[in-house]
């Protein structure tokens, strides 16, 4: 494992969201959320393990049991509004792509390396698994608000989708709090 390095940069949490589980996508805003090694409780996406789907098809059968690093699912501001922009739209309502934490500040955030962290007050610590790729279920809920403008939101959101993550050390995270970037300290892969 790389030592990881503080970075310059620091996120501002400018919105929090919880997706309760058995529902739509949808986040709920809150303004601080308590994360365990399993996550959000009550989440969508909540657990240490997941069943495996089409992302990883080409490593496992849907379904198989595999370790949970899709627990978050983080944006940044700028890019939100970017993607909004190119949609044609004021604004996107964070919790219409199911978010659960949106950072400003920290610039191509969606392209930050994989084994990143974020570090909170708290202590609290997410790992970053990689970019979360935009797909259509998002723009089935924007649609639903949106009336026209759901079918826009994939390749609006293209290099700027954000990233998912799991919680490497537990803690508290409220709106307004700042999280500092650390990255991998190793050279990219040169093959």
């Amino acid at each position: 494992m790389p030592v990881l390095k503080e970075t310059d940069f620091a996120g501002e949490v400018v919105w929090l969201g919880h997706a309760p589980a058995g529902g739509s996508m949808q986040s709920q805003p809150v303004d601080r959320l308590s994360l365990g090694f399993s996550g959000v409780a009550g989440e969508r996406h909540e657990g240490t393990q997941r069943a495996s789907c089409v992302r990883v098809r080409n490593l496992y059968p849907e379904g198989t049991e595999i370790r949970n690093v899709r627990q978050l699912s983080i944006l940044c501001d700028e890019e939100l509004q970017g993607t909004a922009t190119e949609m044609g739209l004021q604004r996107l309502d964070p919790g219409l792509v199911g978010a659960s934490i949106v950072l400003r500040g920290i610039p191509d955030f969606t392209h930050i390396p994989p084994g990143s962290r974020l570090q909170g007050p708290s202590g609290l610590t997410v790992t970053i698994d990689m970019e979360n790729r935009p797909c259509v279920m998002p723009g089935r809920e924007i649609e639903g608000e949106n009336p026209g403008f759901g079918a826009s939101y994939k390749p609006a959101a293209k290099n700027r989708r954000g990233v998912t993550a799991w919680i490497e050390c537990p803690g508290g995270l409220a709106v307004g709090e700042r999280m500092r970037l650390f990255v991998p300290d190793q050279r990219a892969w040169s093959p």
